[in-house]
């Protein structure tokens, strides 16, 4: 029905969403807690996780540029050949539009009668939706998706950072930890109910991981910072 929602028209943003602030608390947290378990000081434990949160919102909206942008590519060069296509047998197009409907079960008139129609209205339009799965809605944007990931990874990272930068240096590790897996289950809870899922489960998967990241990086930065 026109108006009607439905969760996977979510799932494009929410995954650049949720990768991107996942990464920035788990990658700053990670950071952070390095540089704490290597005897690091305060000023260094910020400076570093400030260095963590402009590095990696600059990496994210780079790899997603890219990446997104190859895949603008890829729909462009297949749309241009599709344009090809229709210029030079547009009654073999119609025929293949139709057969796909058969396919769909559509009985081979009513294929043929809907293909025609579609056709006249856009015919490249029936052709990328219908042949090659390229809507308006899905279609890449690597500008969009470049800002987006940049913007939720730095907002996730700046959520342990403030936590760093406030926090008595004496409990910092614990502060930082805590607040992070806090902080990444709510993430992991949101993102869940948001698609559909379990949110208990959701928030589980992202906490353990997100823990154990935090616990071997901890673990790296108090081994250099003993053997130095």
């Amino acid at each position: 029905m026109p108006g009607e929602h439905h969760r996977s028209q979510h799932t494009g943003w929410l995954r650049a969403a949720v990768l991107g602030a996942n990464d920035g608390i788990l990658s700053t947290a990670s950071l952070v807690l390095g540089v704490a378990a290597a005897h690091g000081t305060h000023a260094n434990i910020v400076v570093a996780g400030v260095a963590g949160l402009v590095a990696g919102a600059m990496s994210m909206a780079a790899g997603e540029y890219v990446s997104v942008h190859s895949q603008a590519d890829t729909e462009e060069a297949d749309l241009m050949r599709e344009r090809e296509e229709l210029a030079a047998d547009n009654k073999g197009e119609h025929k293949e539009l139709a057969s796909i409907y058969v396919s769909r079960g559509l009985d081979a008139a009513l294929a043929k009668k809907v293909a025609e129609q579609l056709m006249a209205h856009d015919a490249l339009e029936a052709h990328a939706r219908d042949e090659l799965g390229i809507t308006t809605r899905q279609q890449a944007r690597p500008i969009q998706a470049a800002l987006a990931s940049a913007a939720s990874f730095a907002v996730g990272a700046g959520l342990p950072l403030v936590v760093a930068a406030v926090g008595p240096e004496a409990s910092l590790i614990y502060l930082v930890s805590g607040t992070s897996l806090v902080f990444l289950a709510l993430l992991g809870g949101v993102a869940a109910h948001v698609g559909g899922a379990r949110v208990v489960t959701g928030a589980m998967r992202v906490t353990f991981w997100g823990a154990l990241a935090m616990a071997i990086t901890a673990g790296v930065g108090a081994l250099f910072g003993t053997a130095v």
